[in-house]
């Protein structure tokens, strides 16, 4: 079986494609991860992204299909693909398609994770990590307990992602409205698409995508 999840940035896709691979043994391929580990690395290809990538546009379609072929090639015993983050566009969902093709393989099926913009905005702006064992929090949902103090380890030193701020956030938002949701109507038109409430809890968004995929699998 090979899936895909599409929504914006936040929307829980990573989450919901980690519980995906676990229960279907789907090899997952987040492009997002892909494209920072290649950029740590320096790799050609990473190199040749990170402008895009730190200014929050869409990175170009060859490049982020040399990744996601990349990890193709790399599937192992596991069953099939999730796809997290690709592709964005139709230029890109094309060139899936041609590559899954040429492995006599194709997408099963699309889910689409609905979230809000201005909630989504509130959701990652105000993520910050400690930096000496990486616990998450969040200054309005998930605060540190005693105030400049990890909960977990006691340290005072924290690190913001840059592309964790509203403007980078928003500049996200709008490039994914313009340039991924007409996919929406793409693998709507081949019958692929399933729409679930990507805002639920994330036990509720799970058993959502269960029903859309009609996965007694799951």
């Amino acid at each position: 079986m090979n899936v895909m999840l599409i929504g914006a940035q936040g929307s829980g896709k990573g989450t919901q494609a980690q519980l995906l691979e676990d229960q279907l043994n789907l090899k997952a391929c987040a492009s997002g991860e892909l494209l920072r580990d290649a950029i740590a690395r320096g790799t050609p290809l990473g190199l040749a992204a990170k402008p895009y990538y730190d200014n929050g546009d869409l990175v170009p379609d060859d490049l982020v299909a040399g990744l996601v072929l990349e990890r193709l090639k790399e599937l192992g015993d596991a069953s099939g693909i999730i796809l997290d983050g690709f592709p964005r566009t139709i230029a890109q969902a094309e060139a899936l398609d041609r590559l899954l093709a040429a492995r006599g393989k194709t997408l099963d099926a699309v889910v689409e994770m609905q979230v809000d913009d201005d909630a989504l905005v509130k959701r990652i702006a105000g993520r910050f990590t400690c930096a000496g064992c990486g616990e998450g929090y969040h200054d309005a949902f998930k605060t540190t307990k005693s105030p400049g103090v990890c909960d977990r380890c006691g340290s005072t030193q924290f690190v913001r992602r840059r592309d964790d701020t509203e403007e980078v956030v928003r500049s996200r938002l709008a490039a994914y409205h313009a340039q991924t949701e007409p996919l929406i109507d793409y693998y709507r038109h081949l019958g692929k698409l399933k729409t679930v409430d990507g805002m639920a809890e994330i036990g509720a968004v799970h058993r959502a995508i269960a029903r859309a995929l009609d996965g007694d699998k799951l």
